[in-house]
């Protein structure tokens, strides 16, 4: 794994006012990158504007199918830097998924409208950009079994194609508790979509969201402020699944991370209760 634990890059060409940028983070598809830039300065990342807090904070994610090469910006005034940083590319499995409830790969047309409101409550909830520093805290596993599913991995459910899987899949039994991997406020609550079943996301800031599905039970409450460690949910096996397990994902805004990668590059040390 490529890793630039804290990568300050300066341009010896450039005169003494250049514009400089730190990152900390996985080069990686999938990988979440924190970075550092002088105050008052702004921050694109191949075009897309990202959030710089008053300190020249900001973070962005790359996705499953990143480029090989990211530019991102520097402004300061009429002064802007590119700088471009090479990104991992990963190879993806095919995972074969039989015995999910079949109209959950071919749904019937009755639930198509459900299927479409719900998918617009979700892409709401992750489109929060609340000014918290909550991901600076870390990550940590939400709870601990078997890994029965990773990021990126393309599924075919029952033998039909379906989409990539976006995240990390921790067996346990049903009524299992899970324990919230970072600090945030609660964006989304729901008790069971229809592929996703038990369905809660916590925001963490900057457009960092984790969300949690097939849940039995979610036990925490819309707006509501959450640290490491809480007591968030209940394992279960709604929606689309197989069996009793956790399906964990992370979120830049609507590009989609990998909760592995972003884990050993910020890992949470704080312990459970």
């Amino acid at each position: 794994m490529f890793r630039i634990p804290l990568l300050l890059v300066f341009l010896s060409v450039l005169p003494p006012c250049a514009n400089a940028i730190e990152l900390s983070g996985d080069l990686i598809q999938g990988g979440m990158l924190v970075g550092q830039v002088n105050p008052g300065q702004q921050v694109e990342l191949m075009g897309r504007p990202v959030r710089v807090d008053e300190a020249g904070r900001f973070v962005f994610g790359l996705g499953r199918d990143a480029p090989a090469e990211i530019q991102v910006v520097v402004k300061d005034g009429q002064a802007t830097e590119a700088h471009r940083f090479p990104v991992k590319q990963r190879t993806y499995e095919e995972q074969r998924v039989n015995g999910v409830p079949q109209k959950t790969v071919t749904p019937p047309k009755e639930v198509l409208e459900r299927i479409r409101k719900e998918a617009a409550m979700v892409a709401g909830a992750r489109t929060a950009d609340d000014a918290r520093l909550d991901f600076l805290s870390g990550f940590r596993r939400p709870l601990e079994g078997p890994i029965t599913g990773v990021y990126g991995s393309r599924r075919v459910y029952n033998g039909t194609p379906g989409r990539p899987h976006y995240g990390l899949d921790i067996a346990a039994p049903t009524g299992t508790d899970v324990f919230s991997p970072a600090p945030g406020v609660v964006k989304l609550v729901h008790q069971d979509m229809f592929y996703s079943g038990g369905t809660l996301i916590i925001d963490h800031g900057y457009g960092i969201s984790s969300t949690f599905i097939h849940l039995s039970k979610v036990l925490v409450e819309n707006g509501q402020r959450i640290e490491s460690g809480d007591l968030i949910a209940k394992v279960g096996a709604t929606g689309r699944a197989t069996g009793p397990h956790l399906d964990w994902r992370i979120n830049w805004f609507d590009v989609r991370l990998d909760p592995a990668v972003i884990m050993e590059s910020f890992p949470n040390p704080k312990t459970r209760p």
